[in-house]
């Protein structure tokens, strides 16, 4: 065992095996997310992707079950890596208005700089949503944007700087609605309009176009 892999697993608790697991795993994870999202769950080859981590179909059945399961993890960590971003910027720690102005940018730029995501989730609404609605717990970890978008908006109601009755859900699909956009129509809105959205001066203009959006919706007088 190296030093650096001694470290890591007296820090984390665990043997040299279990830490090689982990990382077989997160490879897994991480190349399986990428074919899911070019080629769909039917397209995806578990072959491809044993080959690509450079391990075993039977070493992924071993960790995932089968081909639906890898599917379900991978939509899993997608949706968890954004969820627990959110948590640790504590976005409504901040003043209102800072507060959602951060929350819609980090939404944007999430998006924006994870096109895997948007192309899974698009895959998973042509499945209708039957996969992500066998994972254990999913709803409910998603619940904790709408939690945070609630207390920022009650902040703002309270400082008389957000208008009273927006729905925190409503909130974020608009959010949502207007950061995906931007990945999901790319190529052809660049067709149809020759309009980049990938180019910088377009994203950043589109960004704060977004953030300017949501707060003239939500602001109070």
């Amino acid at each position: 065992m190296t030093q650096d892999s001694t470290a890591q697993s007296e820090n984390t608790g665990l043997s040299k095996r279990q830490l090689t697991a982990l990382r077989t795993r997160e490879d897994i994870l991480e190349v399986a997310g990428h074919e899911f999202s070019e080629k769909g769950l039917a397209g995806a080859r578990i072959d491809e992707i044993a080959e690509k981590t450079q391990t075993s179909k039977r070493m992924i059945y071993y960790h995932f079950g089968s081909k639906d399961g890898l599917y379900q993890a991978v939509l899993q960590r997608a949706y968890e890596t954004i969820r627990n971003q959110e948590q640790a910027a504590r976005f409504e720690d901040l003043s209102p208005e800072q507060a959602l102005r951060a929350i819609i940018g980090h939404n944007f730029d999430y998006h924006f700089e994870h096109p895997d995501f948007v192309r899974l989730v698009m895959n998973e609404n042509v499945h209708k949503g039957e996969h992500i609605a066998q994972i254990p717990g999913m709803r409910e970890r998603n619940r904790t944007v709408i939690a945070a978008l609630g207390a920022i908006l009650k902040k703002g109601v309270d400082q008389g700087v957000f208008r009273d009755g927006i729905d925190p859900v409503d909130l974020h699909m608009t959010i949502s609605a207007l950061s995906f956009y931007n990945v999901s129509n790319r190529y052809t809105f660049r067709q149809n309009f020759g309009v980049d959205f990938a180019e910088s001066a377009q994203k950043a203009r589109r960004r704060v176009q977004i953030i300017d959006c949501v707060l003239r919706w939500v602001k109070a007088g």
